[in-house]
């Protein structure tokens, strides 16, 4: 059975694919600030904003998902530099040590894989989103770049979901007003559950999915391609 690193294990989209992949009867190992409520996962404290280097790892690790992420929106004449800063910290610096740290360790596998996530506003232009589109845009390429690298030992992908009912989300889906006008949006009229994402990221992980990589995989209820 596969070992799979998942960083922001602890709630989210992180929390269900561990969930998931332990209830296939795979290892999870998880590095977060806290320990998931998740029996037999293999945890790790780790603040990804951290200058210390990640946990050191000795075994194998067949994928690596890094899930932590932002939802920065402020209109762009009110963000800083820290904001952008702060975003890009979070998600473009925090994966690069990260995948540097253990790809060693994925490099052993014969079925290597990473996975990050983007967002539906990095190719759906949104207003108020400039600062978490800007890095997670830099993940994209990121992505692509990682992928022509090391293939055909190792493959890269990445999910770009619109607004998804999780924790990271919750000021934009704590009530269910805020929740039926962000389904509004789209156009299946539905938000993202972290549930169905998590399927598709273990799909994405999995041997089945050997003849993807470098793919930015949209999961957006349509708001990227479909027009009302």
């Amino acid at each position: 059975m596969k070992t799979n690193l998942i960083v922001g294990a602890s709630s989210g989209i992180g929390f269900a694919l561990a969930k998931l992949l332990i209830s296939k009867g795979e290892t999870v190992i998880s590095i977060s600030r806290n320990k998931p409520d998740i029996e037999s996962v293999v945890h790790y404290g780790y603040d990804v904003l951290s200058e210390d280097a990640f946990p050191d790892i000795e075994s194998q690790i067949d994928t690596l998902t890094y899930c932590p992420g932002s939802i920065n929106l402020k209109p762009f004449r009110a963000l800083k530099p820290q904001d952008f800063l702060h975003d890009m910290q979070l998600n473009v610096l925090g994966a690069i040590k990260c995948i540097q740290k253990y790809l060693p360790n994925i490099s052993k596998s014969e079925q290597g894989s990473v996975l990050l996530f983007s967002t539906v506003a990095v190719q759906t232009g949104m207003p108020f989103h400039a600062s978490v589109a800007a890095s997670k845009g830099a993940l994209e390429g990121l992505t692509r770049s990682l992928a022509a690298e090391y293939a055909p030992k190792i493959r890269v992908n990445c999910i770009a979901p619109s607004l998804t009912d999780t924790p990271l989300a919750d000021k934009l889906t704590n009530t269910p007003e805020k929740k039926e006008a962000g389904a509004g949006r789209h156009p299946l009229r539905k938000i993202g559950e972290p549930q169905k994402i998590a399927a598709m990221a273990a799909f994405l992980q999995s041997a089945e999915a050997d003849f993807i990589t470098g793919q930015i995989i949209k999961i957006d209820g349509g708001l990227s391609t479909i027009k009302m």
